[in-house]
């Protein structure tokens, strides 16, 4: 307790700064290098926190220190069926502070608790929208106070834990690195939201014309940020990283009440990236044909022999099964018998053995901007501990090289990073990632004979029929519970994605979709079965994340990746019908036909009230196919719609709160969260509710500076 109470001469330095300090407001002109009151206040308190050190503050006094920010504009719009669904514009600034105490040997990270904080917070998690020099100095010196406290505790728990257990091998816990600095402009393009608002309508209307869809959404989000880093070792990076996508997502119902379902997704740096307007129409029409086949489609019978993966099924299968395998963590320090998350890489052990066909390669390479003249997502200048990435050889004649690291050293061979921090990590590190994933082949055939080899190789061993693999479910757009499944009857630590699309092919090159197949025993064993690769390789672009199977709207952290690959064809993979359970009948009377439906005017609709619920205003749309009748908020207990100012109507039993909080004269933020939260200074950066309310317009403020404005979308966006 001492030690944690001789951080007060910390807090008075911090208070003595706010009142003598002049601050510097911005005026609204782009800030240069040195004009820039948010990397100048980054420098400036981090210059502090490290001449803080000789005071002693603890037995442990911290050696690194770690300012990052994520200042971001944000829009995103979604309709079905035809109609607007939800609107949402956003920007936020997100700060975070690492702190590392004790030496680069033995710190306060690698132990189940090394995040874990059980004191007040104080800092209010978001910083100011307005460029306030005070104020980005105030945020910064409470967090980096929360972070030292969390450090000294997290390093003393870590210690009580290795008097009881023996540790055998012991690694350092943080690798050096050089200091970087790159300070790039910063630029915000305008978002065309009328003209893509027009566009998600209009696809979205496209799946009305396929009866077998039952419900389909069509969602455009464009979030333009700006990444500061500022480290005690001299690190000072200002870079952009802006990511735009078009997502697509259709479900339907078979006979036997098995859900189906389909997704595409375009990514790209930007919107103007994102592809032209008839290939979005073609991608629209194909997943409404696709979810209709697979509502008709018989289930998929036990199948061991040949599979075929066309190139863009390969790419997704390289990314999920090799790429989430060359990812190596450490297994974090805890008590005896106190099990902790951590799940081994297949191939931690693989070192110098042979893990593909002797005639394949593994590149990874985030330095390449374009293949072929399409731009790779997985680009990026450097990773989140401000190492610039280099290209990376992991797999060489089919030998096991090297894996993806940070700068917690894994083994002792690879004592450094080769700059693959690229999302949050558990325990006080970062998690690694992949770039741009090459995947090479030396020996090839025409990608037009593949599929006759594998008809070959049936006939040869005697097999009615091969299984041709289009696509696989990755990034996965299942449930939490359909994965889970998956998960259990696949087996292994590292399960295999099912595939969306499956294909009986037979001696007369017939193909037959089948539906309901799971991988069975599939690791990364197999792929030395791989007998073939085609001469045509798929860029396959992707948002990574730390979540299972790298699921849509799920994980703490994102990231931009690109796999390139042939298509593969396996000598013997085994596949099984996933088990029946349950399922709903399918709906008993058939829906109407929304495509010649007449629009309802506003006028006739009935209105909608609350009352005597604890919700505040109500955001309400009314719509009918292709026309969006109204957006507005309703008072609980007023008259109807059509006399109420503008928004949205929540399907959930609570409705959105207009929420308003300040501190004294200053409105931090404008936007939606959820409703039940607590106060801001316990509030996470950027919420997702698990509750079945809705949005909530959350205005939150500190002295004198807007936080943050925008719309957070309820569970279910991406981060």
């Amino acid at each position: 307790m001492k030690q944690l109470l001789a951080i007060c001469p910390w807090l008075l330095a911090g208070a003595a700064l706010a009142q003598n300090t002049t601050a510097q407001q911005s005026n609204g002109q782009q800030p240069t290098a040195n004009s820039d009151p948010l990397l100048r206040a980054m420098k400036d308190e981090i210059k502090r926190v490290s001449e803080l050190v000789r005071l002693r503050l603890s037995l442990d006094p911290p050696y690194y220190t770690e300012y990052r920010v994520e200042d971001t504009a944000a829009h995103s719009i979604t309709a079905s069926l035809g109609a607007l669904v939800a609107e949402h514009d956003e920007a936020f600034r997100i700060p975070t502070v690492e702190m590392r105490v004790g030496t680069v040997n033995f710190d306060n990270t690698d132990h189940v608790y090394s995040e874990a904080y059980g004191g007040n917070r104080y800092d209010p998690g978001r910083l100011p929208l307005d460029n306030d020099y005070l104020a980005f100095r105030q945020v910064f010196w409470l967090a980096s106070d929360r972070a030292f406290k969390t450090a000294v505790d997290a390093i003393g728990r870590k210690r009580s834990s290795l008097k009881n257990m023996s540790q055998t091998g012991a690694l350092p816990d943080f690798s050096p690195a050089p200091a970087a600095r790159l300070i790039l402009p910063m630029e915000r393009k305008p978002f065309d939201s009328e003209s893509w608002k027009s566009e998600v309508i209009r696809l979205s209307a496209l799946l009305d014309a396929y009866p077998k869809v039952l419900s389909s959404g069509v969602e455009i989000s464009s979030s333009q940020s700006t990444n500061y880093i500022v480290t005690s070792e001299g690190t000072e990076l200002r870079t952009p990283e802006d990511m735009a996508y078009v997502r697509m997502a259709g479900h339907g119902l078979a006979p036997d009440g098995t859900e189906v379902r389909d997704g595409q997704i375009f990514q790209a740096f930007s919107a103007d990236g994102l592809p032209s307007e008839d290939v979005l129409t073609r991608a629209a029409k194909g997943l409404g044909e696709h979810v209709s086949a697979l509502s008709q489609a018989p289930v998929g019978e036990a199948y061991d022999g040949p599979v075929l993966f066309e190139a863009s099924a390969a790419a997704q299968l390289f990314g999920q099964l090799l790429g989430d395998n060359l990812k190596v963590t450490r297994k974090p320090i805890s008590d005896p018998g106190r099990p902790s998350r951590h799940s081994p890489s297949e191939l931690e052990s693989k070192i110098g053995s042979r893990i593909l066909p002797e005639w394949m390669d593994v590149v990874d390479d985030p330095t390449q901007t374009q293949y072929r003249g399409h731009t790779l997502l997985g680009h990026y200048l450097y990773d989140m501990q401000g190492v610039a990435p280099q290209p990376v050889t992991l797999v060489e004649k089919g030998v096991l090289k090297s894996f993806l690291l940070t700068r917690t050293p894994v083994f002792k061979d690879y004592p450094g990073s080769n700059g693959r921090a690229r999302m949050s990590g558990s325990y006080g590190a970062r998690s690694p990632g992949f770039g741009n994933l090459f995947i090479r082949a030396s020996q090839t055939t025409p990608a037009a004979d593949m599929k006759k080899k594998l008809i070959d190789m049936c006939r040869d061993g005697n097999k009615p029929y091969g299984i041709l693999v289009r696509k696989l479910d990755f990034p996965s757009t299942g449930s939490i519970d359909e994965l889970e499944k998956v998960a259990q009857a696949s087996g292994g630590s590292h399960p295999v994605v099912p595939p969306l699309l499956a294909y009986k092919v037979y001696p007369d090159g017939r193909e037959e979709l089948v539906r309901g197949l799971l991988f069975q025993g599939v690791s990364t064993r197999s792929f030395k079965d791989i007998v073939a690769a085609s001469d045509e390789n798929y860029v396959f672009d992707l948002i990574d994340s730390n979540a299972p199977f790298a699921l849509v709207g799920a994980g703490t952290f994102t990231s931009t990746a690109a796999v390139i690959a042939p298509a593969v064809l396996f000598e013997e993979l085994d596949l099984e019908p996933a088990k029946r359970e349950e399922t709903p009948k399918p709906p008993i009377v058939p829906p109407p036909t929304l495509t010649s439906q007449t629009p309802t005017p506003l006028a006739h609709a009935p209105p909608v009230r609350r009352s005597s619920s604890r919700c505040s205003p109500v955001h309400d749309f009314r719509s009918s196919p292709g026309v969006l009748l109204a957006r507005g908020s309703v008072t609980p207990g007023s008259g109807p719609l059509a006399h109420a100012p503008p928004v949205r109507r929540s399907s959930s039993r609570c409705s959105p709160v207009h929420d308003f909080r300040s501190s004294p004269g200053v409105l931090l933020a404008r936007g939606s969260a959820t409703p039940g939260s607590g106060p801001l200074a316990h509030a996470p950066p950027v919420r997702r509710s698990s509750s079945r309310c809705s949005p909530v317009h959350d205005f939150r403020s500190s002295p004198g500076v807007l936080l943050a404005r925008g719309s957070v979308t309820p569970s279910g966006s991406g981060s």
